[in-house]
């Protein structure tokens, strides 16, 4: 077996999303072995020198760092793996293009239309590889509505509706900032549910449906003022606990899509429906390895919605897995995008959704913003271009 090809990591932030990562990292080359590419995990970085040595030490990297400048600079390093808050994206991912290294980023890509335009200028100037973390493409069951809306079996497309419900915010003491809870900040954030959660069914709802054009959205903020876990003081919240809008797509078909943090009793509740002509398809997160399947041609006799446990080997990634009927979990999407990624490493094809992609997704999310707050119709300025 010829030699494989190294791969150096160097991982910036150490929180829940680092640690999916390193977990994709470390599953890849057992999974698929037959990839030229090989992960290595070089170096990982966090401001606490104690805390960051711990994590390294768990997950097997290398070595540490407590300045992602430092780590930029290392030449043993060939991708940076940015995994900090929203803030942060922008100045990490500029500085590793201007430095000639790979780029892997968390959603979503930046806080603001502004600051992405200019890390998409950043990486193209610099002609480096790059991908942001959309995972749920990757769930077996979702990328297999992708293949069956492309195959044209639902037909005409009418509606696409999507939601993602939480409740870890029904607390008036939670605070806003600092590590734990950065997401309820505007500054670090740049948006509330938009973009942490509705960003997700956005580029998955445009990946499987094509460009969104136009938006029409409602916002709340429930929680007016909360104390930041910082400075101790209470100031205004800035971002939004629940949204709700709804579309039009390029090929005509409406979309309606909700997201909240305000909806007790659901932790993680994502479902996506495509209502076509012939058939329509469902995906619930908390069902991940099923797919709902109704179609109209059916024998009226026989005629209903059918459930599709997508764990054969010839439906997308399972081969790469246990044998049929056994499911996999919410980790392996992101196993299957750093295969992906290395993959890609091999062909030379880009790695979806690239920062452009990711960018298109960021403009869905502002026109969003921007119709909450004048309470109109927003156009999207969105090229959607990925197949």
């Amino acid at each position: 077996m010829a030699a494989k090809k190294e791969i150096r990591i160097g991982l910036i932030g150490t929180g829940f999303m680092g640690r999916t990562h390193s977990n994709g990292y470390k599953r890849v080359p057992n999974f698929f072995p037959e990839l030229e590419y090989t992960p290595v995990l070089k170096a990982v970085c966090s401001r606490n020198a104690e805390k960051v040595q711990a994590f390294a030490d768990q997950w097997g990297y290398e070595s540490i760092e407590t300045d992602w400048k430092a780590l930029i600079a290392r030449d043993d390093i060939d991708a940076v793996d940015i995994c900090t808050p929203n803030d942060t994206h922008a100045e990490i991912a500029m500085a590793a293009a201007a430095a000639g290294k790979m780029i892997l980023c968390e959603k979503p890509l930046s806080r603001n239309l502004a600051e992405g335009e200019k890390m998409v200028e950043a990486v193209e100037k610099a002609g480096v590889a790059n991908t942001v973390w959309y995972n749920y493409r990757r769930l077996p069951a979702v990328t297999l509505a992708k293949q069956i809306v492309a195959s044209g079996k639902l037909g005409r497309i009418f509606h696409y509706r999507a939601n993602f419900l939480q409740d870890w915010t029904i607390n008036a003491d939670v605070p806003q900032g600092g590590t734990g809870t950065w997401r309820m900040d505007v500054e670090a954030a740049g948006s509330g549910v938009t973009g942490d959660l509705l960003a997700h069914c956005i580029d998955t709802a445009m990946w499987i449906n094509g460009g969104i054009t136009d938006v029409s959205a409602v916002t709340e903020t429930f929680v007016k003022e909360r104390m930041h876990a910082i400075t101790g003081k209470v100031q205004p919240v800035g971002i939004d606990d629940a949204c709700i809008f709804h579309c039009h797509f390029e090929n005509g078909s409406l979309g309606l899509f909700e997201s909240t943090r305000y909806a007790r009793g659901h932790k993680a509740l994502y479902t996506l429906e495509i209502n076509g002509e012939n058939a329509s398809i469902r995906w619930d997160l908390h069902d991940l390895n099923r797919l709902e399947y109704f179609d109209h041609r059916d024998e009226s006799v026989v005629r209903g919605w059918r459930s599709i446990h997508v764990t054969d080997g010839d439906q997308p990634y399972m081969d790469k897995w246990w044998v049929p009927g056994l499911g996999i979990g919410y980790e392996h999407g992101f196993v299957h995008q750093v295969a992906d990624f290395l993959k890609s490493l091999e062909t030379g094809e880009p790695c979806n959704p690239t920062f452009k992609d990711a960018l298109e997704t960021q403009k869905v999310c502002e026109a969003v913003i921007n119709s909450a707050k004048s309470k109109s119709w927003q156009d999207t300025g969105v090229e959607w271009t990925e197949k």
